[in-house]
């Protein structure tokens, strides 16, 4: 199942350079969130645009929907309490993770975390 709210938003004007970590083809991000929640309308089509904009691959892109009670696929697994919550991952090891109360966009803050993560 995906989400809606993981189609590009098609006018997003992000700084791709910026972006970079995360176009390294050993990432994985797992994106929770719901199409009713108004945080992942607003964020989740940018986040979305961004990945696409990097060249990032839909089968690096793990989606779990959750309904209205943050109930869903791998939420207790990874202590999802909020939506959006995105993880990052390297060969199953979290590298960053972003979840719903941060001030920046989603692509720009798991990219400066990536930036200052040990590379293997």
């Amino acid at each position: 199942m995906s989400l809606e709210t993981m189609s590009p938003n098609p006018e997003w004007d992000g700084d791709v350079d910026a972006l970079a970590p995360l176009a390294d083809d050993r990432l994985t991000f797992k994106v929770w969130g719901g199409d009713w929640c108004g945080d992942c309308q607003e964020r989740l089509p940018d986040f979305a645009a961004a990945l696409d904009a990097v060249g990032v691959p839909d089968e690096r892109i793990e989606q779990f929907p959750v309904d209205r009670d943050k109930q869903g696929d791998q939420v207790d697994a990874y202590g999802v309490e909020y939506v959006p919550t995105v993880v990052v991952e390297r060969d199953g090891e979290e590298l960053a993770r972003f979840v719903e109360g941060e001030d920046r966009p989603i692509a720009e803050y798991l990219a400066a975390r990536l930036a200052d993560a040990p590379s293997a």
